[in-house]
């Protein structure tokens, strides 16, 4: 059996996975669970359901709640950054499922990784901050880095028996998101509601604003580069507005395998938690004769800038993907609380990147240390742009 811990348990892959957990009871189970705090009840109903051994909380306060809510015997409950690393380093766990949203799994993933620990990668944030830190901690731990985004599970499974010096290029799909077909000059008026109807995943709310943005396709590009260990100009974007294709591999021979199927984030979910096996899931089956017509287009990147950015700070390296993050995170969270215009995030990340600092990437500390500073200023521009409190 194997022992599972759940970074972001209650976010959507989170949940996700936990139904898969219930779904395979004698192969898997939950030993540690791990989430921001915003939601204490369902955490503790999780903790009565799965038994975990140790619960941690990014929220000091929300974990005093939860130790209020369980009776004893409780599991043992952590808070803070350090307590999120403190779970995944310590909780003897055959994998870890990293699934917290944005610069926050940056510590626990990496300190799984240090423990040696198998990690499953949702959480694509901390491969675009410390690409580089985190797959050197991984090849030196001999850690397998199994991806979760089914973009990124689609390449991994269709490079399954190839060498990696015999690919080409890889080739990212993208839906398009909710406004592929809207025109430049009306983006400046759209509202979150708007960006908010994705036409075809069901996601939490800052990934479904990537996806409006293509942001995400701009982050999954720089995690793809440190992911498959390739160069930036071999990943490239597709759009393909069915979502059946989920990503493919060019072959040196002109060669291009491609992984179908339908829209459920549960496939890439269980291939990694039962990697190098797979498992039968109840997923719909893909009815190509009802899909009738695959397209596929080049994206815009001068109606979507955020592609742009992630390639210019892809290119720069050293700090400057953890800015391109830590700016999108700031004002996507700006946005969703009506504080900024959606033209207005790529704006944003733009003036951050102008003053990311030089140098190579030479710690975790200056990761961190970055992203604090590139949240301040972001969060200071802001403030200027609407005249109230960031």
């Amino acid at each position: 059996m194997k022992r599972i811990t759940l970074l972001g348990a209650t976010g959507s892959i989170g949940r996700r996975t936990l139904e898969l957990v219930s779904s395979f009871p004698e192969e898997f189970s939950v030993v540690g669970l791990a989430a921001r705090g915003s939601n204490v009840d369902l955490v503790a109903d999780l903790c009565r359901k799965y038994s975990p051994r140790a619960v941690a909380l990014l929220d000091g306060a929300a974990r005093d709640q939860l130790a209020r809510l369980l009776p004893a015997p409780r599991p043992e409950l952590l808070a803070g950054a350090d307590g999120l690393a403190a779970l995944a380093r310590t909780v003897d766990a055959d994998i870890v499922v990293s699934a917290l949203v944005g610069g926050v799994g940056l510590l626990p993933t990496m300190a799984a990784i240090q423990a040696g620990r198998t990690v499953a990668l949702a959480n694509k944030e901390t491969l675009v901050m410390a690409g580089p830190l985190m797959t050197a901690a991984a090849r030196a731990k001999g850690v397998k880095l199994l991806p979760v985004d089914s973009e990124h599970s689609a390449v991994f499974q269709c490079l399954v028996g190839h060498r990696r010096s015999d690919v080409h290029r890889i080739l990212l799909t993208a839906s398009g998101g909710p406004f592929r077909e809207t025109p430049k000059e009306r983006l400046a008026t759209v509202t979150v509601e708007d960006a908010l109807r994705h036409p075809t995943w069901k996601m939490g709310a800052k990934i479904t604003i990537d996806s409006a943005t293509l942001m995400n396709k701009g982050l999954e590009v720089i995690e793809a580069r440190w992911l498959f260990d390739v160069a930036p100009d071999q990943v490239q974007i597709v759009v393909h507005p069915q979502s059946i294709v989920h990503s493919m591999v060019e072959y040196i021979d002109g060669s291009v395998i491609a992984q179908l199927g339908v829209a459920d984030m549960g496939v890439p979910i269980l291939y990694a938690l039962s990697y190098p096996e797979r498992r039968p899931t109840p997923a719909a089956r893909l009815d190509l004769p009802r899909v009738e017509h695959l397209t596929f287009y080049a994206p815009d990147p001068d109606k979507f800038p955020c592609l742009r950015l992630a390639r210019a700070a892809l290119e720069s390296g050293g700090a400057a993907p953890v800015v391109l993050n830590a700016a999108n995170e700031v004002a996507v969270g700006a946005f969703l609380d009506r504080r900024i215009g959606f033209t207005a995030i790529a704006e944003l990340i733009e003036e951050a990147l102008e003053r990311a600092p030089g140098g190579e990437l030479g710690s975790i500390e200056f990761c961190v240390a970055t992203d604090a500073a590139t949240r301040r200023f972001v969060q200071g521009a802001i403030e200027k742009r609407s005249g109230r409190p960031a």
